[in-house]
């Protein structure tokens, strides 16, 4: 039961009213005077309490009985159908000679609103409550910049790659890859970055000491680490670091990135923001300019999931120790 701000009559108000007028037999004006309303007020619930006891006395839906160019259910049907064809709003209603607004509607009563998640099993959404609980961690290849400058994603020409033959009589290519290794703290948000060579296990777990020393000078004490299923991860060294460091190992699921999804997001946001937001022309001074990206990240940017506040902002909140830093 919904009451604006100016009700007369609560649903005790109606009960009291109607039950003077019909238990107790006072006049529908002397009733109307008591209940500070109008006559005609006093007699449509005296009259719905007559009628139909205390469920009388509830709101009624405005809604006419009858819409002469109500949506058919098998036109719905049809509209969500078409949907799940990954068809367009302005498509379904083209086909079916709708307006768009119309199916726009439709589309947003049944769940379908959103094209992306057509298909799809629903987001299973956590977030664990201490900082430090859990930490996510992850390595995304970054191709060089080669002595030609940038690549194709930001000139859109694709140039070549010549190779050479080691001793081992592998190929190996001039440009190649860097390794950006990421750790993000599940609880804030706050993460830690490095371009690495290579992503062998002895690197990984050099990344993770050090990883696990940036969240400590945040007064943040590390208690599990999420990873995929990588070699570097499942390798005796990086069990045997977890296990001296007091950490418990957790991995992902085969085949489930969306398990390391907070790893993954921030990836995306560091490819945006950093790796491919400016054009750069050696792979040094994209390097370099990581750590002002990463501190604005964690210091000035809003984050959506954080109700806009930044990672250190949050860590604030559940762990207040970095005072003046923010």
């Amino acid at each position: 039961m919904k009451l604006h701000g100016n009700a007369a009559l609560s649903l005790n108000k109606r009960k009291l009213l109607a039950g003077r007028v019909v238990e107790e037999g006072w006049s529908l004006t002397s009733a109307a005077a008591a209940a500070e309303v109008s006559v005609p007020t006093a007699r449509k619930w005296a009259s719905r309490y007559r009628a139909e006891g205390e469920a009388g006395l509830l709101d009624r839906s405005s809604t006419a009985r009858r819409i002469h160019n109500r949506t058919s259910e098998e036109r719905i049907g049809a509209i969500c159908a078409l949907r799940r064809l990954r068809m367009t709003g302005a498509e379904i209603a083209e086909a079916l000679g709708m307006a768009e607004t119309t199916v726009s509607g439709i589309l947003t009563r049944s769940g379908l609103g959103r094209l992306g998640r057509i298909g799809l099993e629903p987001a299973r959404r956590y977030e664990r409550s201490r900082p430090g609980e859990l930490i996510h961690i992850d390595i995304k290849k970054l191709g060089r910049i080669g002595p030609n400058g940038a690549g194709h994603r930001v000139t859109g020409k694709r140039r070549s790659n010549p190779g050479y033959t080691d001793k081992a009589g592998r190929v190996r290519r001039q440009v190649g890859w860097e390794f950006v290794h990421v750790c993000v703290d599940d609880a804030t948000r706050l993460a830690y970055v490095e371009v690495l060579g290579d992503e062998k296990a002895r690197t990984a777990v050099a990344f993770l000491r050090r990883a696990i020393t940036f969240f400590g000078r945040h007064g943040v004490s590390v208690e599990r680490v999420l990873t995929d299923n990588g070699g570097a991860y499942r390798s005796t060294a990086h069990a045997i670091a977890c296990r001296a460091l007091g950490i418990r190992h957790l991995r992902t699921r085969p085949y489930r990135p969306q398990t390391n999804g907070k790893a993954e997001r921030f990836i995306r946001t560091m490819l945006g923001g950093w790796a491919y937001g400016a054009i750069y022309r050696s792979s040094a001074e994209r390097t370099a300019a990581l750590e002002g990206w990463l501190w604005r990240y964690n210091f000035r940017r809003p984050h959506g999931a954080l109700g806009r506040k930044t990672p250190a902002a949050r860590l604030a909140e559940l762990n207040n120790v970095l005072g003046s830093y923010i």
